[in-house]
């Protein structure tokens, strides 16, 4: 029966993402990170310097949480605030030392994970799994933006 093998398949990823979760959580509390905080530590190493705006936007909240994430992250040593010297107004965000230290354990700790989970699998079926989850994902993103929309359009109509 094709639902009880897409009821398990499911419930397999689900797990997956209950055990991935549980291992960064274990790991960032050890590094003095939030899962909020390792988010824009991983998101900045690429940006960076860049603005609370513009962090606000790559992480998808607002620019009151933004300053919240950064205010603790400043106080950690993790970040610096800094003028903009184009615009006045804003405020960029920068890597201290040991914030770079930090993301740079965050990246080898990730190949790391990756290279345990996956070096022994054969090709073949690594392809395999690797286009099953693409095919997910996108299944779900879509499946997202579909609710998403249906959402706005109902609270449009009230």
């Amino acid at each position: 029966m094709p639902d009880d093998r897409w009821e398990n398949a499911l419930s397999r990823v689900l797990e997956l993402t209950l055990l991935l979760g549980r291992d960064a959580t274990e790991n960032l509390t050890r590094m003095g990170l939030t899962e909020a905080r390792a988010h824009l530590l991983w998101e900045l190493r690429t940006l960076a310097p860049c603005t609370q705006r513009e962090l606000a936007t790559v992480l998808r909240v607002t620019p009151r949480a933004v300053t919240a994430l950064v205010d603790g992250l400043a106080e950690t040593g993790f970040v610096t605030r800094e003028p903009c010297p184009t615009d006045r107004r804003a405020t960029l965000v920068t890597l201290t030392e040991q914030g770079h230290a930090t993301t740079q354990v965050m990246v080898d700790g990730f190949r790391n994970l990756a290279r345990q989970l996956f070096t022994d699998m054969p090709a073949d079926v690594f392809d395999g799994f690797d286009d099953g989850l693409i095919h997910v994902i996108s299944r779900l993103r879509t499946l997202l933006a579909r609710n998403q929309q249906e959402a706005s359009t109902t609270q449009a109509g009230h």
